[in-house]
């Protein structure tokens, strides 16, 4: 097994822990600066985009995948419900399991706000060329499923 790191040698400056998180927040910092004057904060529109995707449909699939507090994502499906967005509905084979669904109020500003996304990863990627953004995230996909395999974790 390579050894990328030395004890003596090492800068947390450097880990790649720490440049994933860095860059993580920066481009957070920029999606969030975008979201302002909108109806929905970015964090909001994560949680919309991944149901509209049907990647999770529970509360508990979506802290899973996203890392996120049960408390603050339950106060926010609340929110979301309670503007239109969403919709709970209780699954007719286990009644303990509540669906989550985006209404089509919640898919129309979904899709008017994906755009901004959109925008804000391509002028962050704007130095890379389509060789090395493609080999960053086969790089970082090969990064996740080594930490996934490593911990036993489920898909995010």
């Amino acid at each position: 097994m390579a050894q990328h790191y030395d004890v003596k040698s090492f800068s947390s400056g450097k880990s790649i822990g720490y440049l994933v998180k860095l860059a993580h927040l920066l481009m957070v910092d920029r999606a969030t600066e975008a979201f302002a004057g909108h109806d929905l904060s970015f964090v909001q529109w994560v949680v919309m985009i991944r149901l509209k995707e049907g990647k999770e449909v529970t509360a508990s699939d979506l802290c899973r995948a996203l890392r996120h507090d049960t408390g603050a994502l339950t106060r926010m499906i609340d929110q979301l419900e309670e503007r239109g967005y969403v919709s709970r509905l209780r699954s007719k084979e286990d009644r303990r399991v509540v669906r989550l669904a985006l209404t089509a109020a919640g898919t129309r500003i979904t899709d008017q706000l994906t755009p901004i996304v959109v925008e804000r990863l391509n002028t962050a990627l704007a130095g890379f060329s389509k060789t090395e953004f493609n080999e960053l995230s086969r790089l970082l996909t090969k990064l996740i499923d080594t930490l996934q395999a490593a911990t036993g974790a489920g898909e995010s």
